[in-house]
């Protein structure tokens, strides 16, 4: 089994920041595994935002490009969403996940942004 944590959600202003991180725990070498960040908003499918390979590739929704930044330290078994410059449109509920033999996913935390 593998464990997905997410936290650092919050409410902020248009405009603002959040880092979001995700630990992860369980049966997987986390260093061999790409972890991936979703966004779901209220009514609406879940949505790609950001992932990262276990050789630091990363890639982005156009939506977020130049706004947020995903980062990995192996060491903490933690990934990071940086989120700058969030918009409302940003608001949803975010969710890490990674394919190890299955899909896995954290209960999600939530992010709203205010106009």
């Amino acid at each position: 089994q593998v464990q997905l944590v997410e936290s650092g959600g919050g409410l902020v202003q248009a405009g603002g920041s959040l880092q979001l991180s995700c630990t992860v725990s369980g049966i997987i070498i986390l260093r061999s595994a790409a972890i991936t960040w979703y966004r779901q908003a209220p009514g609406e499918q879940r949505d790609f935002v950001a992932r990262i390979t276990y050789q630091f590739i990363t890639n982005y929704t156009d939506s977020v490009k130049g706004r947020f930044t995903i980062s990995r330290d192996n060491a903490k078994n933690t990934v990071y969403l940086q989120m700058n410059n969030l918009m409302p449109e940003d608001t949803g509920v975010y969710y890490c996940g990674t394919y190890w033999y299955q899909q896995y996913w954290g209960q999600g935390t939530q992010v709203t942004v205010s106009s």
